[in-house]
């Protein structure tokens, strides 16, 4: 089997891309409206004062556009908070985006989308699907993402929240169905045991599909993992045999370590000399002694080594 899994996935070359709007600092141009507005305001009082011709009307014109224009570019004024950025479009057209926090000025006839660049969170419902031997499974993930190109994100796709969940959903059950749940000792990653090889393939493969939509996968792990119910029960049984063979095959492995060495030893230090049928004896009684599951009751030999 594989143990690794093409994560190429062919997306749409992005149409549009980032780029910094022309914008000042909005509390001198606040500074400078306040100034036109109250010189048109200035300009009307004082053009309505009658004089020897009557009211001044190029004063009251004159201020009465100062004020106009003021009130206008004063839509222009807005705010961008900490983690978040703001997308300028006009007429239909993308002119930049503002990422600098504070009170800014820009096109008052654009128009200032929200965008939030803060890093989120995006935990999938927990899905059944099969895995690559056919068993059914349960699994389910979290995934660490933050917006990282504001046009793309507001542009590409529709919503890149529910673009995001949907393309991380289909992530988790392409790696799911990639590999089995278990590789029983033979060769191959497994989603039980190479969590940290199935989750890097996981985010490369998220990035991979969010990559239209401005999005930065910054992580992304299995939160759950574990045979369907109708399964769950033989499966366990299965693994459970597996860890007692295991396990006795190491008690015998040791055993007959223990007992290689205790005949070198007899047989160095001269203590006594076995032949092959009381050799073969003691090997039968100390493998019962090691490997029983339960304590051995000793029998005392009252006659000969031989009876």
């Amino acid at each position: 089997m594989d143990t690794a899994v093409d994560v190429a996935v062919r997306m749409p070359t992005p149409a549009v891309r980032e780029r910094e709007a022309k914008h000042v600092s909005g509390w001198a141009a606040l500074a400078v409206l306040l100034v036109m507005i109250l010189a048109g305001v200035a300009l009307i009082v004082l053009g309505s004062i009658p004089g020897d011709d009557g009211p001044s009307v190029p004063a009251i014109v004159g201020g009465s556009l100062l004020v106009a224009g003021g009130s206008i570019a004063a839509g222009g004024l807005f705010t961008v908070a900490p983690g978040e950025a703001r997308v300028l479009q006009f007429v239909g057209s993308y002119i930049g985006t503002v990422r600098q926090d504070g009170m800014r000025w820009a096109n008052p006839f654009a128009t200032k989308a929200k965008v939030s660049t803060r890093i989120r969170n995006h935990e999938t419902a927990v899905l059944k699907v099969n895995d690559a031997d056919g068993n059914p499974i349960e699994i389910a993930a979290v995934v660490v993402w933050q917006v990282e190109d504001t046009a793309r994100a507001k542009f590409e796709v529709d919503d890149f929240v529910r673009f995001v969940g949907i393309q991380t959903e289909t992530a988790v059950r392409h790696i799911a169905t990639s590999y089995p749940y278990d590789n029983h000792e033979e060769a191959g990653l497994s989603l039980r045991e190479n969590a940290d090889e199935i989750t890097e393939t996981l985010s490369l493969e998220i990035a991979a599909r969010v990559q239209s939509a401005g999005v930065n996968v910054i992580e992304s792990r299995l939160t759950h993992l574990a045979y369907a119910p109708e399964i769950a029960q033989a499966m366990l049984q299965r693994q459970q045999a597996g860890a007692v063979v295991a396990a006795r095959t190491r008690i015998v492995e040791g055993a007959v370590g223990m007992v290689e060495l205790a005949l070198a030893r007899l047989a160095e230090q001269d203590v006594v000399e076995l032949d092959e049928e009381r050799k073969a004896a003691m090997v039968s009684n100390l493998l019962v002694v090691l490997c029983g599951e339960r304590s051995t009751q000793p029998v005392v030999n009252a006659g000969s080594l031989y009876h």
